[in-house]
């Protein structure tokens, strides 16, 4: 059985207790916050940056955060799981405005969040199905994985913006 701990303990470990809603949304949305401000010196001129060929642009690393937010609510919420990536990647190509891509994000995030709060601390806390990404775990661990995924690409375009010259702003200031 795979188990996934976001920055919590399960509460089937000793002394562990269930990560609340609100630890949740504020997770997501300090996570929000860090990639706007590390993020808001690109300009819709720099949709189309990377740093080598091949790989995604500015635009298109801020729609695959997006993406990733919305599969995870699918996978936890809806019909569960998508696990059809090239079909995704496809999608994520296809984007090259830097301005559509965080209209995207803002879509998205607001969805999580909105989400999120109009379930119970129950609902939450409910396992995900045997078999399913992460399986077997609250569902609230595993909405966890949105600001961890967000924070891994944050990263990445904080490289592509130093490498075009541009110094992002201090994330947590």
């Amino acid at each position: 059985m795979f188990r996934y701990y976001a920055r919590t303990k399960s509460s089937d470990e000793p002394g562990g207790k269930p990560m609340t809603k609100q630890e949740l949304v504020n997770q997501v949305l300090a996570s929000k916050t860090f990639l706007d401000k590390s993020t808001d010196v690109l300009t819709e001129e720099d949709s189309g940056l990377t740093p080598v060929e091949g790989m995604m642009t500015a635009a298109q690393q801020i729609s695959h955060i997006a993406q990733t937010a919305d599969w995870f609510m699918e996978g936890v919420f809806g019909d569960g799981f998508n696990m059809n990536f090239e079909e995704s990647a496809k999608e994520i190509m296809a984007v090259t405005s830097l301005d559509e891509a965080l209209k995207w994000l803002q879509r998205s995030y607001d969805n999580v969040v909105e989400t999120i709060g109009s379930k119970t601390e129950e609902k939450l806390n409910e396992l995900t199905p045997e078999g399913a990404v992460m399986g077997s775990t609250p569902k609230v661990l595993v909405l966890g994985g949105i600001p961890e995924h967000t924070a891994h690409h944050r990263g990445a375009l904080t490289v592509y913006t130093r490498l075009a010259g541009k110094v992002p702003s201090m994330p947590y200031m």
